[in-house]
């Protein structure tokens, strides 16, 4: 049996966890995850259609095939998570789709699904980054819902229900390990800032759902299970739980207040860019980061370019909302 440590994109850790380097993007930006229980295997999170190749070689390097894999589970339906799920049931003949109820339909008919990252992408840059998203049959498809209970070879996998990044994201609670998969409801921690005091984290707020009341009730409520460890989709396994989570929820404070602050004109995107990276840059510099400001801003590039467009679909929103409102008063 080959080890898994032998591939340079696995590392196996604790709890018969293995993070997988899906190779979206740039290195240790997007992971995926293999859980080994008893024989059986689940993914969690699946990266896009190129990263079938590495889950199929992570779960041949664990000593097992295709028909030990039980459930493939996505934490929401948005591209860098699930993109591949289509391809890869293809490839494992006994596995169930483990999918949040609202985002079950897209998964299953892709085409709106596809539209939407079209709409904030590009059409090329979709089809060069995701190539065509493989729908799979409705037979295979489990519906989650709050606080159900999967039984994953006698290991208990609980799925909470936690919008506020997209109103289509569970996260998953592992008894086992004392934590949660959390796709991006515990925002997004590269390895570049890391430094003595530990790992750093940033919310993520992308289009076009972003909610900042539910994101916070969401982390709160997984807090509320005391958490030793959270599994983050971009990157891998974070402790320190507390303290990350003040991080996280203060950014979070400072973002909504900038983009409450800002006026409804043609100049609030860059003034949005220009806000959420000076907020970042403060934080990292009070978290003993040394990098210089042009290598923090080349990292965090496309993920204050996203988390701009999510905020102003979400000012959008509110200001119809109030517009509603006043009409019918």
């Amino acid at each position: 049996m080959t080890s898994t440590t032998s591939l340079p994109f696995v590392r196996p850790i604790e709890h018969g966890i293995h993070v997988i380097d899906t190779g979206f993007h740039r290195p240790v930006f997007d992971a995926a995850y293999l859980i080994v229980e008893n024989g059986r295997a689940a993914f969690v999170d699946t990266g896009t259609n190129d990263t079938v190749p590495r889950l199929l070689a992570a779960l041949g390097a664990a000593g097992l095939g295709p028909d030990d894999v039980d459930y493939v589970i996505p934490t929401h339906v948005h591209l860098d998570h699930a993109g591949g799920v289509g391809l890869l049931m293809q490839q494992l003949p006994r596995a169930q789709l483990v999918v949040h109820p609202i985002g079950a339909p897209h998964l299953i008919e892709p085409s709106r699904l596809m539209d939407g990252a079209r709409a904030v992408y590009g059409a090329e840059e979709v089809a060069r980054t995701y190539g065509d998203v493989v729908g799979v049959p409705a037979a295979r498809v489990l519906r989650t819902a709050d606080e159900m209970v999967l039984d994953f070879a006698g290991r208990p996998l609980k799925f909470l229900d936690t919008p506020g990044h997209a109103r289509h994201h569970h996260c998953i609670w592992d008894e086992r390990s004392r934590g949660f998969f959390t796709g991006d409801t515990f925002g997004l921690s590269y390895r570049e800032f890391d430094t003595p005091q530990g790992a750093w984290i940033m919310p993520t707020t992308t289009p076009v759902q972003f909610e900042p009341d539910a994101l916070r009730r969401s982390i709160e409520r997984m807090l509320a299970y005391r958490p030793e460890r959270m599994y983050l989709t971009h990157y891998g396994p974070v402790t320190d739980v507390p303290r990350l989570a003040r991080l996280l929820l203060d950014q979070l404070d400072a973002m909504v207040a900038l983009a409450l602050a800002l006026p409804d004109d043609a100049r609030r995107h860059q003034a949005l860019m220009d806000g959420l990276g000076a907020i970042h840059l403060a934080s990292l510099r009070a978290h003993g980061s040394a990098l210089d400001a042009e290598r923090v801003g080349e990292l965090l590039a496309l993920d204050n370019e996203l988390n701009a467009q999510g905020i102003a679909v979400w000012l959008n929103r509110k200001n119809r909302e109030k517009k509603t409102e006043g009409a019918t008063a």
